[in-house]
């Protein structure tokens, strides 16, 4: 460390490494998308659609998008806060409530723009969906 809080050039290196390794599994162009066992290119990625009758719409979707994705984290986060024990039983609670109100306004959300959960989950192409799967029920 330089004493100004910045990681030795090593790490930087590896970081760097680490980035180009991430952009090399990702395809530049179509063309680069390996075609599946029957020659076929794979279904493309849904994309949301800027048609000015949507725009709100569409724009509420991405931000719900953000949100949920937050949302998940948080509750990951907080799960694993509870395994380990470093909350007390009164914040464990108030963290539970909490996380069953935000996923609550999240589904009256959706459905006061005509929005699914599943409508949330960006299909990412090759990588795979932005969210993992909604639990049935």
């Amino acid at each position: 460390m330089n004493g100004q809080g910045d990681p030795p050039a090593d790490r930087l290196g590896e970081i760097a490494d680490a980035a180009t390794r991430a952009f090399r599994l990702l395809p530049a162009v179509p063309d680069d998308i390996p075609h599946t066992a029957g020659g076929s290119p794979p279904r493309p990625a849904r994309r949301i659609t800027t048609d000015p009758d949507t725009v709100e719409r569409d724009l509420v979707r991405l931000v719900l998008t953000l949100v949920e994705l937050l949302r998940q984290l948080m509750e990951r986060q907080a799960l694993h806060r509870v395994d380990q024990g470093d909350l007390t039983e009164e914040e464990e609670e108030r963290l539970g409530v909490t996380l069953m109100i935000l996923h609550d306004r999240m589904t009256e959300l959706c459905a006061r723009y005509g929005l699914t959960m599943a409508d949330l989950n960006l299909d990412l192409g090759p990588l795979g969906t932005l969210l993992p799967p909604e639990p049935p029920g």
